[in-house]
């Protein structure tokens, strides 16, 4: 049982601003992407990523920083840390076993292309590389399959995330898009 507030002596409170937007978001299915809301009924039907895909915004807009042929890569709108990318097919498809063998190819080699950008870009420590396949794994757009690439460095699971619930962001997510574009591989 966790300590009262009268245990502890003084109760801070840090304000962790995006993470209002993503309750909301899991409640109502309106998720914030770029400047405006690409939320239920507005742009079609599907996964917060098909409707990204179909609202005619630019990438720009929607932080998408790499598209290719059958899979692109995209920021998360609530980053682990700066430079989490998430990297998915064009097509809406729940599990790797439903991909077809040339998006499974484009994929892979997408998560690379977005490995290397993060390298070039923020120099990280290491990366995490995962798929949540299915709520129960920790997906919470499990019907469209996507692989996060999340930068790591030494220490930042600090406090701030693991007792505060908050975690610092130093960059915006159009700044961070910019990066992770100029360190994209490009095609010879």
């Amino acid at each position: 049982m966790p300590p009262s507030e009268r245990e502890v002596g003084v109760l801070e409170r840090l304000w962790n601003g995006w993470r209002s937007a993503y309750v909301q978001g899991l409640a109502d299915d309106t998720l914030p992407i770029g400047e405006g809301q690409i939320g239920d009924g507005q742009i079609g039907e599907g996964s917060v990523f098909t409707r990204i895909l179909g609202s005619g915004l630019e990438d720009a807009q929607t932080n998408i920083v790499h598209r290719g042929a059958r899979c692109f890569a995209i920021l998360n709108a609530f980053p682990y840390s700066t430079g989490h990318v998430l990297v998915l097919p064009y097509r809406e498809v729940a599990d790797l076993e439903d991909l077809e063998p040339d998006e499974a190819a484009e994929l892979w080699g997408t998560v690379t292309d977005a490995v290397v950008a993060i390298k070039q870009a923020y120099a990280p420590q290491g990366l995490n590389i995962g798929i949540n396949l299915g709520k129960p794994a920790g997906g919470s757009i499990s019907e469209h399959l996507h692989v996060h690439v999340v930068p790591r460095w030494t220490g930042d699971s600090n406090f701030m995330t693991a007792i505060a619930n908050t975690r610092t962001l130093p960059e915006v997510l159009t700044d961070t898009a910019a990066r992770l574009r100029a360190g994209w591989p490009t095609v010879s």
